[in-house]
């Protein structure tokens, strides 16, 4: 049964019981109705608003969380001045995330949150020739597409990252949808295939597909020429993405569990619902960094000309420049890359995956941009950087170490009401983000909550925009190593480029 129906079964049976034993015992138990009566109308309330997922789904208990938030930004203050491995910091990101949303005060009080004496301290140098915000671009946008494009794609500086129908219920998708339809930017779908879901709303999306080929699909597992055709020329399709391997889980297939797998989502995967649904290891549809690029000017083919990248977490390096190699060879051009760091998050993973493989986000984009630059390769390659990026801190940071745009994902979950109940893999997301549970998906307003993600999103990017001018720079690909220091010991400081140095190459204003 859920808490819901056990509310109401409460609201009629409580105050039924103790008429009953009043009039039955000719003893005055009414009195019990005066804490009930508030506790009934205080659940029905919670039942119907919309704002709050927690509530909606768990009535009067659920207001158990807004009392503990009453005392976190104390509780934050506390434990960063106490701790220095990077929990506390966490939190207090995910903090302002959600203040963002609900477009609440994001200013605090008592200056900074976080002991910048400790070892790993990251910021950004400012100017006193700071620009004023509004000689900026203030929605700074990335053209994708490579010579070899027909159809490019001007992409948000921040976007949303790969979450797959299944994983995430159809409330969350629909929302996510909508808040980039609002705010303009892009929604990837994640390696689970296109529903309906995503379709609904009209906001620009990027199909992924991974291992599996959910979405274009052969019955025996193969890559289907003929779906991807049908799925990759929707218009509402900007750009295609192959997930060659994922930072939280990867040289692992991706995992959907067996009470996630509903029949419409098996429907949508082409697969069996009810059953565990493992991705291979590795793709079928090419062996070696030559057939991936032939692979790629295939599906650029079939999608008439749209941009066509990969997703990748660095592992072995040698792989990644024999991937250049073959872009030189066959002179076949990736339109872009996604960068996906280790540290990325996953609703289900081995721990030692999501622990102990994959090179962080940081050094695998210094890795793929000074790989590409040594190339000649990188005028023609966007680079896509995702892994913990949540802030417009974040988005400098990523564009300094030579990214072009970013994605996230944790950061729209938060936006939607993700709570971090760390639930994902079990179907029971209290706030209904990560479920198939009819129940607790209705927690999840979609119009309330895709209002949240746009507001995320656009506050983000201002964030940002506004960093960018309190250095100096009026351009986002102004933004060099140069400007961001880490504290690498208790007395020393380096800026980024020289603990990430360049390629020996000269570099235009």
């Amino acid at each position: 049964m859920n808490f819901r129906k056990a509310f109401v079964i409460f609201s009629i049976i409580a105050p039924t019981l103790i008429l009953v034993l009043t009039f039955y015992t000719h003893h005055d138990f009414s009195w019990l109705l005066i804490p009930v009566i508030p506790i009934i109308l205080i659940g029905y309330y919670d039942m119907l608003q919309k704002k709050h997922s927690i509530t909606r789904n768990f009535p009067v208990i659920g207001r158990l969380r807004f009392l503990m938030e009453s005392v976190r930004p104390e509780v934050i203050q506390y434990f960063v001045e106490q701790d220095t491995e990077g929990a506390p910091i966490n939190r207090m990101f995910r903090s302002i995330v959600y203040q963002r949303a609900k477009k609440s005060l994001d200013t605090n009080p008592y200056g900074t949150k976080v002991d910048v004496y400790r070892i790993g301290y990251e910021w950004m140098s400012h100017s006193i020739y700071a620009k004023s915000v509004n000689e900026i671009n203030q929605n700074p946008r990335i053209l994708i597409g490579s010579k070899q494009c027909k159809k490019p794609y001007s992409a948000n500086i921040f976007n949303i990252s790969a979450m797959s129908f299944g994983a995430l219920s159809k409330n969350a998708i629909m929302a996510l949808n909508k808040g980039a339809k609002m705010g303009n930017f892009y929604h990837n779908t994640g390696e689970g295939g296109l529903s309906e879901y995503h379709k609904k709303y009209g906001g620009d999306l990027v199909f992924q597909f991974g291992t599996g080929y959910f979405g274009c699909r052969t019955k025996d597992g193969k890559f289907s020429p003929e779906k991807f055709e049908e799925v990759a020329n929707l218009e509402q399709v900007k750009m295609i993405e192959i997930k060659l391997s994922q930072g939280a889980k990867p040289g692992h297939g991706g995992f959907l569990p067996a009470e996630k797998n509903t029949p419409e989502i098996a429907k949508i995967r082409g697969i069996e619902p009810f059953v565990d649904i493992i991705s291979p290891p590795r793709h079928t549809a090419f062996s070696n960094s030559y057939q991936l690029m032939e692979f790629i000017q295939n599906l650029r083919e079939l999608s008439k000309g749209k941009p066509v990248g990969f997703k990748i977490c660095i592992g072995e390096k040698k792989e990644f420049i024999d991937i250049c190699k073959a872009i030189i060879e066959t002179g076949i051009y990736p339109d872009f890359i996604t960068v996906d760091g280790g540290e990325g998050g996953t609703g289900a993973a081995p721990l030692e995956f999501s622990n102990s493989l994959g090179m962080p986000y940081k050094d695998s984009v210094v890795f793929v941009h000074d790989t590409l630059l040594e190339f000649g390769l990188k005028d023609e390659i966007k680079i896509i950087a995702s892994g913990k990026i949540l802030t417009g801190f974040h988005i400098a940071k990523a564009l300094a170490l030579g990214a072009d745009l970013c994605n996230s994902a944790r950061g729209m979950m938060l936006a939607l009401g993700c709570i971090h109940a760390l639930k994902c893999h079990t179907n029971r997301c209290p706030v209904g983000v990560a479920t198939q549970d009819e129940v607790l998906t209705k927690g999840l307003v979609i119009d309330e909550k895709a209002e949240r993600v746009k507001n995320y999103q656009q506050q983000t990017v201002k964030s940002f925009v506004e960093i960018l001018a309190a250095a100096g720079l009026e351009r986002p690909e102004q933004i060099r190593r140069k400007h961001l220091f880490r504290r690498v010991s208790s007395e020393k400081i380096k800026n980024f480029e020289e603990i990430y140095p360049y390629p020996k190459i000269n570099f235009p204003d």
